[in-house]
């Protein structure tokens, strides 16, 4: 069928070898709309972590510039997924994130652990709420993606198991999701980007519903109030129904990454380079 054309090339390829041509099909023409929300919620994850959301609070960026902080993030990883790490904009993305990095103290841990939100939670959501399910090639070859991305952002003690890099995750979220306050400001000023996308009389809806998606240990250590179990089921069910609706749409044939629409540079990528950005990792304290 037509519209497996992607999968059928993904199948062919090496999840080693072809690791960027897999992942730029997967997040780029098969699930851009999933990337792009489940990295969200994956960023929203790691403000869980108080020594995270601490130093997020003293930069002082999401308080005073959160779309453009949220901007530069997914625009930065864009580039590196489009172009590949080792292309002359991905090399210059990297540097961008390196050198916001480098103003900062920053634990090789919370690094480590930010790095595996960016494979796991993806790959979790899609499993959930994608049009199909995704094929082993695929998760490993996001594991290798951002294994070498994060090989060049010079973080030590990469796992080099798949399971063992999730196990640490896991380990990690059980022991340092406990409620902070900065948790609460940070995933405050957060929410308050989501519900700004949409009219003002829909905040109160949209935050319930965002709430409702995360996880309940994320919720308290957010310190956040849990809506009623029905918001997040009608959520999730509303998600299921736009992936039967996906699954019968054509194959897609651009890419739709750097391409995609954002608030803070309009007509990115054109009259842009990597460099233009000024990102503050959710990792930079």
């Amino acid at each position: 069928m037509p519209r497996f054309t992607n999968l059928r090339r993904i199948s062919s390829l090496d999840p080693v070898a072809d690791h960027e041509e897999i992942v730029r099909i997967s997040a780029g023409l098969e699930f851009p709309w999933d990337y792009q929300k489940s990295l969200e919620l994956a960023l929203f994850r790691t403000y869980c972590v108080p020594t995270i959301s601490g130093l997020l609070e003293r930069t002082g960026e999401f308080e005073r510039r959160p779309q453009k902080r949220y901007d530069d993030t997914a625009v930065l990883m864009a580039e590196l997924v489009e172009h590949g790490y080792d292309s002359p904009r991905g090399r210059e993305a990297l540097r961008v994130v390196n050198r916001q990095h480098g103003r900062y103290d920053i634990s090789n841990d919370d690094m480590l652990y930010v790095l595996s939100t960016f494979i796991y939670d993806p790959l979790d959501w899609i499993q959930q709420y994608g049009w199909r399910p995704l094929t082993h090639n695929e998760q490993l070859a996001a594991f290798h993606f951002y294994r070498a991305v994060g090989s060049r952002m010079g973080i030590r003690d990469i796992p080099s198991d798949f399971g063992e890099f999730r196990a640490f995750k896991t380990a990690y979220e059980k022991q340092h999701f406990v409620f902070a306050e900065s948790n609460h400001r940070i995933g405050q000023y957060t929410l308050d980007l989501f519900c700004s996308w949409y009219p003002q009389v829909l905040k109160p809806v949209v935050s319930r519903a965002v709430v409702a998606m995360l996880d309940p240990s994320m919720v308290r250590a957010f310190g956040f109030a849990a809506p009623p179990p029905w918001v997040g089921a009608l959520g999730r069910l509303a998600l299921r129904v736009r992936a039967l609706v996906v699954r019968r749409m054509p194959v897609r044939k651009t890419l739709k990454l750097t391409s995609t629409p954002n608030r803070t540079y309009p007509g990115y990528p054109a009259g842009y380079r990597p460099s233009d950005l000024g990102a503050i990792s959710n990792t930079a304290r």
